[in-house]
């Protein structure tokens, strides 16, 4: 049959109406990020009424019912394969009081540090009370046993039952020149044994009673007042022995206490630091004692992980998972500061739980639909020590060696203005700093390293334990360089950040906001995330990365890509 010219071009309009769209071929192609759909979010979720969205209070309830509405309303699927928005991660609330002073003795010289003003303590044992009495004191250095870079501050020492003293973050080695050496603990960039989570982890594994990191606000990345927060209701996994593995005592104390504690001892913190910034370090017992007490009250929870999901649109491919992570939780209401209780986290993190609802709306409009799953998994407990992603790793709703990325929001876009550059935390770790590098190439940006590698901001945060476990991980922070602002202007904004922000009361919504780079740069992750999901290949991680040989016994055990 021949058709006539114009009922022919009629079949070829309808054909070209109905085919599916090309892909996009640019960042600019993708649908925009809702700079104030994000602003009116983190309104909400950092005002008074969510009380600071503090683990197991209302502000909890009030949190995971709006996310839940939230990704109703964008039209996403509940997360959970059991048909919930929800994961229960259990936790134990743990509350100290009734602090005895640190009490160090040697002979009959006796000084009493102050708890909160110079010695923080706190403990994971569910028990009612913890103390330590008359423990022998040990000098450890920074606390570590790295054998890879020849490294053993303890010496074989056995420090059973004895209270050790270390150094916040890795021994800084230097090379011939004088200048930190790569080579050992990544130069200026801080390993995981710089954190604090793994100098108590070592000390429970040498069986140590207590032990205290000593504060330096510069290597630390945060003032002593950020550790006196800690010394509240603090959360943790539930696990089957009650957490008794660990040190009884955990904690801080300030420079100036560590300094008079040795002093004690005829030591000095100073000298003794340089001596522990080398490999023939040798652990120095002090000839001192120290005995500490306190209560605890206890309640168990069962927190949530919210997890929404946008099915792939590949028959095959919907079985892998593209992953956002932003933690919802921040510190509820505690020590007022200028008469204000109520800890808000606008920043940090309502912030990036609002970029994790925009890009979900975003995806939503995406044509053609991405292939592999996107979920967006906005975590509890992060403050207390990533539990709820670390949560999720030790049971993924997903398996991990399906899960082929995890993009995290955390406390990392521009709230004012756009950026040239765009920081990447532990830059050259995966091929996710390609998709990045690529990306950003087309908002006319450059991918710039962590400018404070040695705050180990790449341990601080929960795509570390989807790296731990081997999925390759993104996370990037807000660059420094603004566009249209003087030089010097995006360092002023995060130290001042840093100094007077940062778990305080203060974090709050700023009147002088400009979301214009929040939005340039959610949507530069959303490139990434949708590319990743695009692709042909899983991304990995890069030869010598510390995570590629989990990640590639995980696919060797799953049989997989």
């Amino acid at each position: 049959m021949r058709l006539h010219p114009a009922a022919l071009g009629l079949l070829v309009l309808a054909a070209a109406c109905t085919s599916t769209p090309p892909p996009p071929a640019t960042v600019a192609d993708l649908p925009d990020i809702d700079a104030g759909a994000a602003l009116q979010h983190i309104r909400m979720l950092a005002s008074d009424e969510f009380a600071g969205r503090a683990p197991g209070s209302d502000g909890e309830t009030k949190t995971v019912d709006y996310l839940i509405d939230q990704f109703k309303a964008i039209g996403l699927q509940p997360g959970n394969p059991d048909g919930t928005w929800t994961q229960k991660v259990p936790l134990v609330g743990i509350t100290p009081s009734d602090f005895t002073p640190l009490v160090v003795k040697k002979g009959g010289q006796s000084h009493a540090f102050a708890h909160d003003a110079e010695v923080v303590a706190f403990s994971q044992h569910v028990a009612d009370t913890v103390s330590v009495e008359n423990s022998d004191i040990v000098f450890a250095g920074y606390g570590v046993q790295a054998p890879e870079f020849q490294w053993d501050d303890f010496k074989g020492m056995d420090v059973k039952g004895k209270t050790l003293i270390v150094l916040v973050n890795d021994p800084p080695v230097t090379n011939a020149a004088g200048e930190l050496d790569d080579a050992v603990f990544g130069g200026p960039a801080m390993t995981y044994y710089g954190r604090w989570t793994y100098k108590y982890e070592k000390a429970a594994e040498l069986g140590a009673a207590a032990v205290f990191i000593v504060h330096e606000t510069e290597r630390a990345g945060y003032g002593y007042n950020v550790v006196q927060g800690f010394g509240g209701e603090r959360f943790d996994l539930i696990t089957p022995d009650k957490n008794m593995g660990r040190a009884a005592i955990q904690g801080w104390l300030s420079w100036d206490a560590a300094t008079a504690l040795l002093k004690m001892a005829g030591q000095d913190l100073t000298a003794l630091k340089a001596k522990a910034n080398t490999r023939d370090f040798q652990p120095v017992p002090l000839g001192l004692t120290a005995s500490m007490s306190f209560r605890q009250s206890m309640r168990t929870i069962d927190s949530q992980n919210v997890v929404a999901k946008l099915e792939g649109s590949d028959p095959v491919l919907k079985n892998e998972y593209v992953v956002y992570t932003a933690h919802w939780d921040h510190f509820g209401i505690g020590e007022p500061k200028n008469g204000d209780p109520i800890y808000n986290g606008a920043e940090d993190n309502a912030s990036g739980t609002a970029a994790l609802l925009v890009m979900a709306d975003a995806f939503r409009k995406i044509q053609p639909a991405p292939k592999r799953s996107i979920l967006f998994l906005a975590v509890t407990a992060e403050e207390q020590g990533l539990l709820g992603s670390e949560y999720y790793a030790k049971f993924p709703l997903y398996p991990l060696a399906k899960t082929v990325a995890d993009i995290n929001v955390d406390d990392n876009l521009p709230l004012w203005g756009r950026t040239k550059d765009v920081i990447v935390v532990g830059l050259g770790a995966s091929d996710l700093d390609d998709y990045l590098r690529a990306a950003a190439a087309e908002q006319d940006r450059v991918l710039a390293p962590d400018a404070e590698p040695e705050k180990g901001f790449y341990y601080r945060s929960d795509h570390f334990n989807f790296a731990k476990v081997g999925v390759p991980a993104l996370s990037t922070d807000a660059g420094i360089d603004y566009i249209g602002k003087p030089e010097g202007y995006g360092r002023e904004k995060k130290d001042d950040y840093t100094t007077n922000d940062y778990h305080s009361p203060s974090d709050e919504v700023k009147p002088d906001w400009d979301m214009s780079g929040y939005a340039e740069q959610a949507k530069l992750l959303l490139a990434v995330g949708y590319r990743v999901a695009q692709a042909d290949a899983m991304p990995q991680w890069k030869p010598g990365n510390e995570f590629r040989a989990v990640r590639e016994a995980s696919l060797k055990e799953a049989g997989g890509r």
